[in-house]
């Protein structure tokens, strides 16, 4: 497949093109616990994070926690969700155990924040490899009418990360399996309490890098460049990020 850049044609894989298409028309649906209109909300603020005056003194302070203030916004959005969506955004890699348990004792469910980590982490995805290759922002997308469904699997539970989140084996009969197309990782874990939102980010992901059973792989290359050279440019990326994983 083709596209066009600065008036270039340029070839992508046709699985990728697709993948960054239809994630990029999800973030405008309704989800499990934002609407569609929220939830485009919420990718304009991920974007008016990158020039908050907040976020910025924030960034430059030794430590986030002592510089108060509001955060730059379009007021949309209840402050709690801005919160976590701007320091989600500008500053991931100090994020702190308490922060987490302070957003979702309020207002800001852990449902409502999981959504929010996973919308931010695909909207960074795909603005980022627009950046990467010369490309204008995408005009956000047109809301679609309807409602949240708003249903917390009923076996989710405090047992692995900062929020709930669901195993493979005590999962109900009843509930959705978020882990039956890309695998049951801590990775696919940490979005599990709202599992639409595990397809939702790794229906990118697996496009973007590779599938679970091509990780290790190493008989076999997928993609232009070598195993070796995907896991150097991820490991500089998630150094620089300052990613724990």
């Amino acid at each position: 497949m083709q596209i066009d850049v600065a008036g270039q044609s340029l070839p992508i894989r046709e699985g990728l093109a697709n993948a960054i298409e239809v994630a990029w028309q999800q973030l405008a649906e309704p989800g499990t616990w934002w609407s569609g209109d929220e939830r485009v909300a919420i990718v304009a603020e991920i974007r008016k994070a990158e020039t908050c005056s907040l976020c910025q003194a924030r960034k430059a302070a030794i430590s986030p926690y002592t510089t108060q203030g509001e955060h730059d916004s379009y007021g949309v959005l209840p402050i709690e969700a801005l919160e976590a969506i701007h320091r989600l955004k500008t500053d991931a890699g100090r994020v702190s155990e308490k922060w987490v348990r302070g957003i979702v004792s309020g207002p800001l469910s852990e449902e409502h924040y999981v959504e929010i980590v996973s919308i931010t982490a695909i909207v960074t995805a795909l603005d980022t490899f627009d950046h990467a290759l010369g490309r204008p922002l995408r005009i956000l997308p047109e809301a679609k009418a309807g409602g949240p469904t708003r249903k917390r699997p009923g076996s989710a539970r405090n047992n692995l990360a900062w929020v709930a989140t669901l195993s493979p084996d005590n999962m109900a009969s009843e509930e959705i399996d978020p882990f039956a197309v890309h695998g049951d990782k801590n990775i696919h874990r940490g979005l599990s309490l709202v599992p639409q939102e595990v397809f939702n980010f790794f229906d990118l992901d697996v496009e973007l890098y590779l599938r679970d059973e091509e990780i290790r792989d190493f008989e076999n290359e997928y993609r232009a460049i070598s195993h070796a050279q995907i896991e150097l440019i991820a490991a500089r990326a998630s150094a620089i990020n300052a990613c724990f994983y």
